[in-house]
């Protein structure tokens, strides 16, 4: 007979893309969820990552997760930080009564290369810049000295991200793309490319692929076709509004962030580098030889990491997962493995980001938290019975720890602000900058 899962209650541990569909999921199947999430309003990524201009594709989420949130088995407790610095801990949530835990945090960490001179000023983590933007608390009130001569490190779409804001609305000097393979291998979409590709300097890009083009054909790369892959988008591209030359570098491996007496960047040392075949797969290697890419500004856009002090065990920069899960999804483990005892941690399963960092966009982590969601379901028909949920210890223990709750109704308040807002400053859309402005929209004095 197939068990009831009605009076199970499921914890969900964040509310981006992947934490709302996983809670959807689990409310379909019946179970209690309760929704955690550290940010005051919901959405995650599709909320603070999404560049600003991208409104249609913003409503379109929004209206997704408001449904979601609808949902008469869910409830939404924003404002609340989980792990071992929050109020409360993975534990506790046990210990309150929740059957089950799905961590859906996303990778809240960021990653360096720990070169000599990441502390100077000017030097700033792509996410950090992509939430000031997006006016993520406390990120939007952050001071970030953004020079005129701007070098990314990254070519994926995060850095054409940066490019966009830097080009069309800072209208920098010049901004550097730096990447240590080649022209062949960019990552950025031909669509994130019409942003900015009326601003490329086609003349410095052919001579870069050019300086690259034997070092390609060593190793089998087409230097005309990389070119055109680069150039996709160009055909599309929106009609500039700066005279911000778009550069790349390639071949290129950062070694050092050098400063001045006033500890503000002046360049970036690159190691120059070739390509080689290594059982089958293209690696850059360093030649030995090195020269300096003025700039006042560096930015990493090299992806994301896991957040060390979450509370989960860790290895190679990840949370770790069961090598042989009880509760596989398409052959995926969803399940938080501890290497020091050699079993699973009962009850505790991943989605998102939080599984594998920086992997895909809204529609990858969708389908991640609902794959999370079935593994927490197949989980929970193996329990005798559902537990006691102490709800009322629970929200005075949250009280106690300081901090307001935000509800589905708050959320529907501050919205209400929000655009109230907006339209009297003719706007198409405002967002409150910071935590506590957004509270004292839900709840006026």
């Amino acid at each position: 007979m197939e068990l009831n899962l009605e009076n199970f209650h499921v914890a969900v541990i964040g509310a981006g893309p992947a934490g709302l569909y996983g809670a959807q999921e689990l409310a379909k199947a019946g179970a209690q969820v309760a929704l955690f999430n550290r940010d005051i309003k919901p959405g995650g990524l599709a909320e603070y990552g999404i560049y600003p201009a991208k409104h249609k594709m913003k409503e379109g989420l929004r209206a997704q997760f408001e449904k979601i949130l609808a949902l008469p088995n869910i409830e939404y407790l924003g404002n609340v930080t989980i792990g071992n610095n929050g109020a409360l801990s993975l534990q506790e949530l046990f210990d309150f009564g929740f059957d089950a835990v799905l961590v859906t945090v996303g990778a809240q960490g960021t990653k360096w290369l720990d070169l000599p001179g990441e502390q100077l000023r000017g030097v700033y983590h792509a996410k950090d810049l992509v939430y000031y933007y997006n006016k993520l608390p406390p990120f939007s009130t952050g001071q970030f000295e953004i020079g005129k001569n701007i070098v990314i490190i990254g070519v994926g779409n995060v850095m054409m991200d940066m490019a966009h804001w830097l080009v069309r609305e800072l209208q920098v000097d010049t901004v550097t793309a730096i990447a240590r393979r080649g022209p062949a291998e960019v990552k950025f979409d031909k669509k994130e490319f019409e942003t900015v590709g009326a601003n490329v300097d086609l003349v410095a890009l052919d001579a870069e692929i050019e300086r690259c083009a034997p070092f390609m054909r060593a190793v089998g790369e087409n230097p005309e076709q990389a070119r055109q892959q680069i150039l996709a988008g160009l055909p599309r591209a929106l009609p500039p509004v700066s005279s911000t030359r778009l550069l790349f570098q390639f071949l290129a491996s950062p070694r050092e962030i050098c400063g001045n007496e006033q500890q503000r960047v002046v360049s970036l040392q690159v190691e120059e580098d070739k390509l080689e075949l290594v059982n089958g797969a293209i690696k850059a290697r360093g030649l030995g030889t090195f020269r300096e890419i003025p700039c006042d500004t560096v930015i990493f856009a090299i992806g994301d990491s896991i957040d060390p002090q979450f509370g989960l065990p860790i290895a190679s920069g990840e949370f770790v997962h069961a090598p042989a899960p009880r509760f596989p999804i398409d052959g995926i483990s969803h399940e938080v493995y501890d290497p020091q005892t050699e079993r699973p941690l009962t009850g505790v399963f991943l989605a998102g980001w939080a599984r594998q960092a920086s992997t895909g966009l809204v529609g990858v982590a969708r389908k991640d938290g609902t794959n999370g969601a079935r593994a927490v379901v197949e989980y929970l028909k193996t329990l005798p019975a559902p537990r006691p949920l102490h709800e009322t210890a629970l929200r005075a223990k949250l009280q106690e720890r300081g901090g307001e709750l935000i509800t589905q109704n708050d959320l529907k308040k501050l919205a209400r602000a929000e655009q109230a807002e907006a339209k009297l400053r003719g706007l198409s859309e405002f967002k409150f900058a910071t935590n506590q402005e957004m509270l004292d929209a839900v709840r006026p004095t």
